[in-house]
């Protein structure tokens, strides 16, 4: 039986599941998600919500504060975040 998807809502608390890492590679200077056998490398944007994915937050509650740091409209921030989020948790670097 094939596993069911996890769908992501803004209820959703995003976290990074076991053997998964959000590190600073102080060699190249950049963010990277690592993973057995794979390496993710984000971009900014990415990295400011990826920043706030602690296991205790909610999507919503994510896109709240980077609405408030970068003045944007909320609604707008809640789309975005929940559709990376989403595309990071269907790769398998994400759970909630």
């Amino acid at each position: 039986m094939a596993d069911e998807r996890l769908v992501l809502d803004e209820t959703s608390v995003p976290d990074f599941p076991r053997g998964v890492k959000f590190r600073f590679n102080k060699a190249k200077e950049q963010w990277v998600i690592l993973a057995p056998e794979r390496l993710l490398e984000p971009d900014d944007i990415a990295v400011e919500v990826l920043k706030l994915c602690d296991g205790t937050a909610t999507i919503s509650t994510i896109s709240d504060s980077l609405a408030e740091k970068f003045q944007a409209p909320v609604d707008t921030i809640l789309s975005d975040v929940t559709e990376m989020l989403q595309d990071l948790a269907d790769k398998g670097f994400l759970v909630a």
